[in-house]
């Protein structure tokens, strides 16, 4: 009974299966054209192998199984038959490196879209679990792992083809010297085994260890007002050396292993080379010519044996990276049909009328009820924190699914689905989103492309962030992130707000989206919202009960999942309700 692969083997087959499925008509096709120009490459330069020969011999036939090989003519003749080899040899080995540097950069390339695309449609809750440190992993350290991996195994198929074929010449060169074979296969053989298994496991901690790095990394400036006034900046260093250290060593240990595995490729190649010497003249019936034939065709896969060891390292160190890509790539999608808004601007909004939203587990308790949500009304949500508020506006922005979902629009019954279409030209602006655009102008275009600069002003002017940038030189293009221009926490989330503004969404959910701004200020820019936006639904989160002052009705959420609404008029009695009263006018 044959063995069972070990584990190492196992993952990397798996590797090679799960790499075929990702692949593309067209990556098929010029793979082809990469194995067809390797193989092309590995022939022309076994032959110029074996047009080296009647050189370093002038006057000896080279005999080929039984045949004579003779370019005849003088050594002139010779010597340019095997330039013009060689030279060709050199064009194909350039081709096959230029279309496998077009493959894997394609490859990498095409791995970041489809992983980021699928992130950016996938389901709310399909996210729920994984960190942010991971998420951007996968999207820059992991891919580029497995772009090398891809990488290594252009380069092991070059290997192959370049032994099969120096091999099949050295056979036909000399039939008896490639009793020698079995021996090769059985160096080779061990040579593939020795520190396989701790190469896989050293590629699965260092990717696991980057991935800690990158949540200690992430979001530097913030957390490091928390470490200071904690006083834990020595333990910041600690764990990040640590972290650190691990990755040296991880790194350290991947070298020594192919250091390693150079070392002992090279000794037994030197065993092999020394057995066929020894073999060619115990062996009568040998020639000279023919030995030298021979070990001119072994010595061109020295060097392939050194990178084949490391190809087979940076594939073991891609199994555990490719693992992690698919299985974000296997996460859902949500996205919408590309089919234009109902509720896009320019046209009649309609009142929205929420009859039930109960809401998935694990907050399947929250059962709001009996809600209208009215174009050029702002609904307050209040609640203490971890009650589901967050989850409730998912699924107000269409961007999470309720187990119960039942309303009507102009009288009209519709689905989660008719709601979610309806609902699709939004904005959703959180506590935690920071601008990632370039500069102030780059952030209002990305928002609203057809914007220009005077929309832009009068935007900026609503929310109040007009003056900050008049004391700049730049304007509007003002840089976000620099150290002479960078924007306070509060401005930035009013340039978020402008953003709002210039979109003019059909429902505009603010998740503590103003809760770095003082409170009178907040107010003052929720107040120019709703001035600016008639034809916007707008679902504020906040947990300042001074906010009641600008919105039309509140909906608060109690301990026991109790959700109410009242209207902003009476903020003490919608204060009472939030804190011990219950269901009116049929909300649960």
């Amino acid at each position: 009974m044959p063995d069972e692969p070990s584990p190492a083997q196992g993952h990397t087959l798996d590797l090679l299966r799960s790499l075929a499925r990702t692949l593309g008509g067209s990556d098929l096709a010029e793979i082809a054209a990469y194995v067809a120009l390797s193989l092309a490459a590995a022939l022309v330069g076994s032959l110029a192998a074996v047009l080296l020969v009647p050189l370093v011999q002038p006057g000896h036939a080279l005999q080929l199984a039984g045949g004579m090989f003779d370019v005849g003519g003088g050594v002139e003749m010779r010597a340019a038959v095997f330039v013009a080899a060689t030279a060709a040899f050199a064009v194909l080995r350039w081709l096959v490196a230029w279309l496998g540097a077009r493959l894997t950069s394609r490859y990498g390339m095409t791995r970041r879209r489809l992983v980021h695309a699928r992130l950016v449609d996938a389901p709310l809750a399909s996210l729920a679990d994984a960190t942010s440190a991971e998420i951007a992993n996968v999207l820059t350290y992991n891919v580029e792992t497995l772009t090398q991996g891809f990488a290594a195994l252009l380069q092991l198929l070059v290997a192959g083809i370049t032994t099969i074929v120096s091999l099949g010449f050295a056979f036909w060169v000399s039939p008896p010297l490639m009793l020698t074979a079995p021996l090769l296969a059985g160096f080779a053989l061990v040579a593939s085994r020795i520190f396989g298994r701790e190469q896989s496991q050293v590629g699965r901690r260092y990717v696991a260890d980057m991935t800690r790095l990158f949540w200690l990394s992430e979001d530097f400036p913030r957390r490091l007002r928390h470490i200071r006034s904690f006083g834990r900046g020595d333990a910041e260093k600690e764990s990040y050396g640590a972290i650190s250290a691990a990755l040296g060593h991880g790194y350290r240990r991947q070298l020594e292993l192919v250091a390693a595995g150079r070392l002992v490729l090279e000794l037994l190649a030197a065993a092999a080379i020394a057995a066929v010497l020894v073999l060619a003249y115990r062996w009568h019936g040998v020639d000279q010519s023919s030995l030298i034939a021979v070990c001119l065709l072994l010595g061109r896969l020295l060097p392939y044996l050194v990178s084949t060891r490391q190809s087979f390292q940076q594939l073991r160190s891609a199994v555990p990276a490719f693992g992690l890509w698919q299985r974000y790539m296997d996460l859902d999608t949500i996205r919408s049909p590309a089919t234009p808004s109902p509720a896009g601007p320019g046209t009649d909004r309609p009142a929205l009328h929420i009859e039930r939203i109960r809401l998935a587990p694990p907050l399947a308790g929250l059962d709001v009820r009996q809600v209208s949500l009215r174009p050029g009304e702002l609904t307050l949500i209040r609640g203490d924190s971890g009650i589901g508020k967050s989850s409730l506006v998912d699924v107000l922005a269409g961007m999470g699914v309720p187990e119960v979902f039942a309303a009507r629009v102009d009288g009209h019954a519709i689905g989660f689905g008719e709601y979610r279409e309806l609902v699709r030209h939004g904005a959703y602006v959180s506590q935690g989103v920071r601008p990632w655009q370039h500069s102030v102008r780059e952030c209002l275009r990305w928002a609203a492309p057809e914007a220009g600069a005077e929309l832009m002003q009068a935007a900026l002017q609503d929310v109040g962030l007009d003056r900050r940038l008049a004391g700049s030189l730049q304007g509007l293009d003002t840089a976000l992130h620099s150290t002479a221009s960078r924007l306070s926490g509060g401005e930035l989330q009013r340039l978020l707000l402008a953003q709002v503004i210039l979109r003019r969404p059909f429902l505009a959910v603010l998740d503590e989206a103003t809760s770095a701004l003082d409170a009178a200020s907040e107010i003052q820019v929720l107040a120019a919202m709703k001035r600016r936006l008639p034809q916007t639904i707008l679902v504020v989160v906040s947990h300042r009960a001074s906010v009641a002052a600008v919105a039309d009705q509140c909906l608060s959420i109690d301990g026991d999942l109790v959700a109410t609404m009242a209207a902003s008029a009476d903020p003490c009695r919608a204060a009472a309700l939030k804190h011990g009263g219950r269901p009116h006018d049929g909300a649960r």
